[in-house]
C-alpha cells in the first residue's frame, strides 16, 4: 500500500480529527521532510501506530506559543506542571512522562544527560511546520527510547523562489496590562538545485495574571503572578542542496536561549515573606534559571541507491544551564550556605544511519544504526557573593548504541504487516570524575525491543490498525548516581524500564464525519522507584536507593472527529479516557499523579464572511491527584491532594485582510476560571492576545 505524504499525515493517525476543517492548512511541502520521524519520502508506508500532528496554522490561530500549550488540546496528551522549585511545564502522552517519551527537533533528540528534566515551556512554536506526536507504537528505526511515545518538532523548508513571513504579537492579562510580546521573522528561497531557510523568534513574557477568583494570601497577592517571568528566543538556519529529483543534503543550525523565574507555592512558607514553617512544612527554595540554552549543528542527507536509499543524520549538540540559589525571596544575595550557582555544560555527538530496499514485490526491509556520546560537566560555585572558589568540576560520560531492523510485508493489496526489532545499549564511561577523584563506579544497561503491526484498508474511506510493541527507556545519570543531598545510595547497574504496548485503532469516514479512534493498553515493568535501604545517614534520616521494583498499567480510549457541516461551518472534537495504576511493593499507598482520567476538547469554526472566521472552543479536564507539599507525620506514607477538574472557554477570531495579511485576536479562559494542575501553583486567568501576520 503506497501512500503520499498527505495521506501519511492523515491515514492511521489522529491528524484529521485534530485540525479545524475550515482552517487554512499549511502545505505539506513546507515540512522539512528529512526532519520528520514517521515519514521520510512520498513513497513511504505508514508505520502502523497512532500519530497526532498539529499544524503551524492551528498554532497561530489559537496563540499557543509554547510546546506544552500547543499540545494541551491534542487527543491522548495531558499537560502538567512539576511544581516545586523547578516549576517546569510537563507533557504526558497516554500517561507516559518526559523520561519515557523522547523529544526531538527535526528528528534529532533533545537529551539532557544529567537528569533529562526538560521544561517544555522553553520550546517555542512559531517556526514549526508541524508537531508530530507518536503514541504507544514508535518505530524502532527512530532509535533508543520511545517507551511510551515520541514528540518531534519539525521546522520549515521553503517552497517558492522567495518567501517570507513576519509576525508581531502581544498578550494582556485580565487587568488589561500587556504581559508578553512576541516577534517572528522567516525568510526562504528555493532554487533549481538548492534552498535556504532562516527564521528568528523572540518572546518576552513579564508573567501572567491570576484569576480574579484567586484568594490572595501572604505568599501571593492578587493580580500578576510573582516570579513568573520568562524570556526565550530561537534562531534556525538551514541550507539544502538538491542535485536531482530524489537526493537532498542539508546543513542546519539551531540556537535556543532562555531564562526564567520560578513561582513559589502559594501555600508554603517563603523566606522574607512569611513566618517560620509549621508542622509538615519547610522553607521553599529560592531558585532562578538565568540561562537555559541549547545549540545544535546537524547534517542531513537522503540518497537514492539503485533500488534502495541511504539516510544520514550527524549532529553536535550543546546544553548550557545555570541554576542560581539565593539567600531569600528577594534574589539579591548569595551568602548563605544554601546559596550557590550550579552550571551544567553538556555536549553530545551523534550519528544515525538508515537504509532500505525492496526485497521483491511484497517486502521492504529497513535498517538503522544510531550512536550517541554525551558528556556532562557540573560546575558548582558556593556562596558566590562571598567570592569563594568553585568546587572541582565533575565530569560524566555516556555512550548509547542502537541497531534496528524493520520489514514491511504487503500481504495483500489491502493488508500490510510491519515487524521490527532492535538492540539498544547504554554504557556509563565516567561518573562524577574530577581532576583528583576517579569518580563513582560505572555501569551499563542493554535491551532488546520488538514490535509488530498490521494495517488493513478494506476500502478508500478508512483503515484499521493493530499493534503490539515492547520498548524500554534507559535510566539517567540522575537515576543512577544522584545522592539527593546525601540521602540516596547510587545504583550504577540500574536496569531499563520496559513497557508492553497494545493498540487497536480505526481512521476513516463515518457518514459526513471523519473519525479517528484507538483503544490502548500498556503494561509497564521494572519501573524505577525509590526504595528504603534500612540504613540512616549522618543526620539520622532514612536512606533510600533507586531500584527497578514498580509495575504499572496505562489503559484507555481516544476518539477524535471532524465534520464539515457546510461550506462555512465545521466542528472538531476529541475525547480521551486514561486510567493509570502503579504498584510498589515497598509503598502500598503509591498513586499515579498529574494526569486526569477524562480530557475533552470541542471547537466550532464559523466562517462568518469570506475573510472572517470565528472559532469558539471549550477544554474540559477532570480532577487529578497531586502529591501534597505538607508531609504526614509518618514519613513512610505519601500525602496526596485532589485537584479539581475544570472547563475553559476560549474564542479565536481570524480576519484575512488580504492575501498576504491577517490579524488574529482571541481570549483564553473567557470566564476567568481559577484552577490548578498541581497543588499550590495556580494557572493563568483570563488572557487576551492579538497577532498580526504578513506573508510575502
Amino acid at each position: 500500500m503506497r501512500i503520499t505524504v498527505k495521506a501519511a499525515l492523515c491515514g492511521a493517525t489522529m491528524l484529521c480529527g485534530a485540525m479545524p476543517a475550515v482552517a487554512q492548512i499549511a502545505d505539506p511541502s513546507q515540512v522539512f521532510v528529512l526532519g520528520t520521524i514517521t515519514l521520510t519520502a512520498e513513497s513511504d508506508e505508514s508505520r502502523g501506530g497512532t500519530t497526532t500532528s498539529v499544524s503551524s496554522d492551528d498554532i497561530l490561530r489559537t496563540n499557543r506559543a509554547s510546546l506544552d500549550d500547543a499540545l494541551r488540546v491534542a487527543p491522548g496528551v495531558q499537560v502538567g506542571n512539576s511544581g516545586g522549585s523547578r516549576n517546569e511545564r510537563l507533557i504526558y502522552v497516554r500517561g507516559f512522562d518526559r523520561f519515557q517519551v523522547p523529544l526531538s527537533v527535526d528528528g534529532i533528540r533533545v537529551y539532557l544527560p544529567a537528569d533529562n528534566r526538560l521544561d517544555y515551556g522553553r520550546f517555542l512554536t512559531p517556526d514549526l511546520a508541524e508537531i508530530q506526536v507518536q503514541k504507544s507504537y514508535v518505530s524502532v528505526l527512530n532509535g533508543p527510547g520511545g517507551m511510551g511515545g515520541a514528540i518531534n518538532l519539525v521546522t520549515r523548508q521553503p517552497t517558492e523562489i522567495f518567501e517570507g513571513e513576519a509576525r508581531l504579537g502581544v498578550e494582556a492579562g485580565n487587568r488589561g496590562d500587556v504581559t508578553a510580546r512576541t516577534g517572528f521573522l522567516s525568510l526562504g528561497t528555493r532554487q533549481q538545485d538548492f534552498w535556504l531557510q532562516g527564521s528568528y523568534m523572540k518572546r518576552d513574557n513579564d508573567g501572567f495574571y491570576l484569576s480574579r477568583d484567586y484568594n490572595p494570601r501572604p505568599q501571593q497577592g492578587a493580580g500578576q503572578r510573582d516570579n513568573s517571568e520568562t524570556d526565550d528566543d530561537r534562531l534556525n538556519l538551514k541550507a539544502g542542496w538538491t542535485p536531482n529529483a530524489t537526493d537532498e543534503y542539508v546543513l542546519s543550525y539551531t540556537r535556543q536561549t532562555g531564562s526564567k523565574e520560578a513561582p513559589y507555592n502559594v501555600d508554603q512558607p517563603i523566606r522574607g515573606i512569611t513566618g517560620d514553617p509549621g508542622v509538615g512544612q519547610s522553607w521553599q527554595r529560592d531558585w532562578t534559571w538565568p540561562e537555559w540554552d541549547l545549540d545544535s549543528l546537524a547534517f542531513y542527507s537522503h540518497t537514492e541507491l539503485g533500488g534502495g536509499y541511504l539516510k544520514t543524520r550527524a549532529y553536535y549538540n550543546r546544553f548550557d544551564n545555570l541554576l542560581s540559589a539565593w539567600d531569600d525571596s528577594t534574589h539579591s544575595s548569595q551568602t548563605e550556605r544554601r546559596a550557590f550557582n550550579s552550571r551544567y555544560k553538556d555536549r553530545a555527538w551523534g550519528l544515525s544511519l538508515e537504509a532500505g530496499a525492496e526485497l521483491g514485490a511484497a517486502n521492504t526491509l529497513r535498517g538503522a544504526l544510531h550512536y550517541r556520546r554525551d558528556k556532562h560537566r557540573s560546575i558548582q560555585l558556593p556562596q558566590p557573593t562571598l567570592g569563594l572558589p568553585a568546587d572541582p568540576t565533575e565530569i560524566s560520560e555516556e555512550e548509547t548504541w542502537s541497531l534496528a531492523l524493520e520489514n514491511t510485508w504487503q500481504a495483500r493489496d489491502d493488508l500490510s504487516v510491519i515487524a521490527g526489532i532492535s538492540y539498544d545499549r547504554a554504557e556509563v564511561l565516567e561518573a562524577d570524575r574530577t581532576d583528583t577523584d576517579p569518580g563513582l563506579p560505572t555501569g551499563s544497561s542493554d535491551a532488546v525491543n520488538w514490535q509488530v503491526a498490521a494495517i488493513w484498508q478494506p476500502d478508500s474511506s478508512g483503515e484499521f490498525h493493530a499493534s503490539l510493541s515492547s520498548r524500554t527507556r534507559f535510566p539517567t545519570l540522575f537515576d543512577r548516581y544522584s545522592t539527593r543531598f546525601g540521602t540516596v545510595v547510587p545504583n550504577p547497574d540500574l536496569k531499563s524500564e520496559r513497557a508492553l504496548n497494545a493498540e487497536l485503532g480505526y481512521g476513516g469516514d463515518l457518514g459526513p464525519a471523519r473519525i479517528e479512534a484507538a483503544l490502548f493498553y500498556s503494561k509497564v515493568r521494572d519501573m524505577i522507584q525509590s526504595v528504603p535501604t534500612g540504613d540512616l545517614d549522618d543526620e539520622g534520616d532514612p536512606m533510600s536507593q533507586s531500584q527497578n521494583v514498580g509495575d504499572g498499567s496505562y489503559k484507555g480510549f481516544e476518539i477524535a472527529a471532524s465534520w464539515d457541516v457546510n461550506d462555512r461551518l465545521a466542528l472538531v472534537a476529541n475525547y480521551t479516557l486514561l486510567h493509570r495504576g502503579i504498584s510498589d511493593p515497598e509503598r502500598a499507598d503509591y498513586r499515579p499523579t498529574d494526569t486526569p482520567r477524562h480530557n475533552a476538547y470541542l471547537r466550532l469554526d464559523w466562517q462568518a464572511t469570506d475573510n472572517l472566521t470565528v472559532s469558539p472552543s471549550f477544554e474540559v479536564s477532570s480532577s487529578r491527584l497531586s502529591e501534597s507539599a505538607i508531609q504526614p507525620d509518618d514519613p513512610s506514607q505519601i500525602a496526596y491532594t485532589r485537584m479539581g477538574g475544570f472547563g475553559l472557554a476560549n474564542i479565536d477570531v481570524e480576519w484575512q485582510a488580504s492575501d498576504q495579511a491577517s490579524v488574529v485576536f482571541g481570549i483564553r479562559n473567557i470566564f476567568d476560571r481559577d484552577y490548578q494542575l498541581v497543588e499550590g501553583y495556580p494557572e493563568p486567568g483570563r488572557t487576551f492576545f492579538l497577532t498580526t501576520r504578513m506573508t510575502f
